[in-house]
């Protein structure tokens, strides 16, 4: 199926391997201009190396940090130029440090709130204008399942992203009527190296805990970003969009 958005140019943050990458993978196939960034200069090359086997348009690959807003503002700003505008942002960056409330002390939140919520709200300040300009626009951040199913020993994620969240979906009503949509994707368990690390790199029991029996694949969450960013989308705003394998369990 054709997504209708061949030449359009999105920034994909956080980009260098697992969910991020699968995003941008499946826009540069779509034949959208791609700008990726990343903190390790060797890994960003690889990634720009594997993007361009894949793409119809161009690849830029950007050395950034977009744990802080300034590295988020710098990141958009920067793809922009490299890109010469902007119509589709895909906000996303690592997650914080595991831990309860008992072992995690205040100092350890405002680092998180930037990671995961401050840096996204940056990146938006600085997309959304031009989106709003030319009436035309897609925001689809790369959130996590634990915005609905929040896990024990994870409270630093599970507060950071509840608030990116909330943030989203009132962009979404504020600009839906300017010819853009901002949704969220609420990744379950991806075979991902982050998910590897966290496991000690034997995944079987993560895929065991997963309905589907299987963890998802990186390229397979990135067709359903590719898919929101499209022209059959168009309709589709201010949601937050679960790709987990059955792994939430709630009605709503």
């Amino acid at each position: 199926m054709d997504l209708g958005i061949a030449g359009r140019r999105a920034a994909v943050a956080a980009a260098t391997s697992g969910l991020g990458l699968g995003a941008a993978t499946a826009l540069a196939a779509e034949g959208v201009q791609v700008a990726v960034c990343g903190r390790d200069p060797d890994r960003l090359a690889t990634a720009v190396a594997h993007l361009r086997v894949h793409a119809t348009g161009d690849v830029h690959g950007l050395v950034g940090d977009v744990s802080t807003v300034e590295g988020a503002e710098a990141f958009v700003a920067e793809a922009t130029e490299a890109l010469g505008g902007l119509d589709i942002l895909v906000p996303n960056a690592g997650g914080p440090p595991p831990g309860g409330f008992s072992a995690t002390p205040l100092s350890a939140y405002l680092p998180a709130l930037e990671l995961n919520l401050l840096s996204t709200v940056a990146m938006c300040q600085v997309a959304v204008p031009g989106m709003r300009a030319q009436e035309w626009g897609r925001v689809v951040a790369i959130t996590s399942l634990f915005v609905r199913q929040p896990p024990p020993g994870m409270i630093l994620s599970n507060t950071a992203r509840a608030g990116v969240t909330g943030f989203l979906k009132s962009l979404a009503l504020e600009v839906a009527a300017d010819g853009l949509t901002v949704n969220s994707v609420q990744p379950g368990s991806h075979a991902t190296d982050r998910l590897r690390s966290m496991h000690g790199g034997d995944l079987t029991a993560a895929a065991a805990a997963v309905p589907a029996g299987v963890l998802g694949r990186p390229e397979d969450f990135g067709a359903i970003v590719a898919f929101l960013c499209s022209e059959h989308a168009r309709f589709i705003t201010g949601a937050a969009l679960h790709v987990d394998g059955g792994a939430y369990r709630a009605l709503q």
